[in-house]
C-alpha cells in the first residue's frame, strides 16, 4: 500500500525514532509499504517517520540509477554511524520537502552498523553518493532534515517556500500528509 509522505512541519519528522526490538508482521508490512511508497514517489531513500512512524527504520534504493544498478535495495534497522571521514557538497532534495533543493555538505565516506530484518547485525562502508543517501535517511530517524545543514543564507531564501509546505500550499506527484492536515486531525 502506498502511504502518504509526511511533509515539513509535521511533528513526527522532528521526533527521535524508537528502536525496533521485534520484527513482526506489522514491521514487515511497514517495510513493504515503505518500499512501495518510495518507488511511487520516485525516491531513492525513505525513513519510517516520513510515513508517520517514529521507528528506527530506513530504506535505500539507488539501483534505478545506471551507475548504481549493482547495489541492491537495503533495509536499515537501528543504525549507528561508526565513523565518517572526508567531506563533499552536493545538491539534495527530500520527499518531505517537495520542490526545494539545496547544497549540503556531508561526509564522503562512512561506516554504518545496523540490523537487518532478522535483527542480525551488519556493517557496511559507503562512499560518496551512497554515503550521502544513507546519512540523509539516518538524519531523518534522528529528527534532522537536510535543510538544518544548509547555510543561513539558504535558510532565509527558502523560508517562504517552507511556510507554503506547512500550509499545504504546494503541488507534487505523490500523496502527502501536511501540518495543516495534522492540526485538523487533532
Amino acid at each position: 500500500m502506498i502511504l502518504p509522505i509526511y511533509t515539513f512541519g509535521t511533528k513526527v519528522l522532528r521526533e527521535k525514532s524508537k528502536k525496533v526490538v521485534k520484527v513482526d508482521d506489522k514491521i514487515m508490512l511497514l517495510i513493504k509499504n515503505m518500499f512501495e511508497t518510495m518507488k511511487a514517489s520516485q525516491g531513492i531513500g525513505i525513513a519510517a517517520n516520513q510515513v508517520g512512524v517514529a521507528k528506527k527504520i530506513f530504506l535505500v534504493d539507488i539501483s534505478e540509477m545506471e551507475e548504481y544498478k549493482h547495489i541492491t535495495p537495503m533495509v536499515f534497522l537501528n543504525p549507528e554511524i561508526i565513523f565518517e571521514t572526508g567531506s563533499w557538497e552536493m545538491e539534495e532534495g527530500c520527499l518531505s520537502i517537495p520542490n526545494i533543493r539545496a547544497n549540503v555538505l556531508r561526509s564522503e565516506k562512512i561506516k554504518i552498523k545496523f540490523q537487518d530484518i532478522n535483527l542480525e547485525y551488519n556493517e557496511i562502508e559507503a562512499n560518496e553518493f551512497l554515503a550521502r543517501v544513507i546519512l540523509h535517511e539516518f538524519d531523518h530517524i534522528n529528527g534532522v532534515l537536510y535543510i538544518d545543514k544548509v547555510s543561513n543564507e539558504i535558510k532565509r531564501n527558502i523560508k517562504s517556500e517552507l511556510k507554503k509546505i506547512e500550509k499545504g500550499d504546494f503541488k507534487c506527484s505523490y500523496k502527502t500528509f501536511t501540518k495543516k492536515e495534522e492540526v485538523k486531525k487533532k
